[in-house]
């Protein structure tokens, strides 16, 4: 029988891989080379807290209470279609990785917009809390070990994206290729923002 750890570690990955609003935003700050380290390390924290939850048992909670995911769900799909309005603007007004003609965002404003992607999209709960934590609660006493696991796994994860992502500057150094980018970022949390207040 595979380790708790192995099976929350290829599970986690499995269910993190999907490209959502979160990782598209890691992607886009990889790219540019600002602040990643912290976003790393605010996206596996935030990970880390969820999961944990998920394992202590506030997912049969989350499920319990269906008012407070509608609350979630409607806020949530504002602030994706509201991202995606100004990556559609972004993709009208493209920049380039030139350090002399753009302005680095301050760090507030990345942990903010990282935070709200992560916490205010109900699809973490749901896969994170909810699903991550009763699946770690078939190990039974070994449910750390199936934590521990999902956790290294969303760190390694958004590790390799966001530095990874750095490999793609020299491809992002012309404004065609950021206005791709950018167009499709507008399309997909537009999407999901409508999907999920839909649902």
């Amino acid at each position: 029988m595979a380790s708790p750890v192995l099976v929350g570690f290829l599970t986690t990955m499995a269910l993190i891989a999907a490209i959502g609003a979160q990782n598209a935003f890691v992607l886009r700050q990889g790219i540019r080379g600002e602040h990643i380290v912290a976003v790393i390390a605010l996206c596996t924290v935030s990970d880390l807290i969820l999961i944990a939850a998920g394992i202590a048992g506030v997912g049969a909670v989350i499920t319990a209470h269906p008012d407070a995911m509608s609350v979630a769900k409607f806020g949530g799909a504002a602030f994706l279609i509201g991202y995606g309005v100004l990556a559609a603007r972004r993709a009208f007004r493209p920049s380039t990785l030139n350090p002399s003609e753009r302005t680095p965002a301050r760090l507030a404003e990345v942990l903010v917009t990282c935070l709200a992607l992560t916490w205010l999209n109900p699809h973490v709960y749901l896969d994170t809390v909810v699903l991550l934590g009763s699946l770690a609660n078939e190990h039974q006493e070994q449910r750390w070990l199936f934590g521990a696991g999902a956790v290294a796994a969303s760190a390694v994860w958004f590790t390799g994206l966001g530095l990874g992502a750095r490999r793609l500057a020299g491809l992002f150094a012309t404004p065609m290729t950021w206005r791709i980018l950018d167009g499709v970022i507008a399309v997909m949390m537009v999407a999901l923002g409508v999907s999920l207040a839909v649902s």
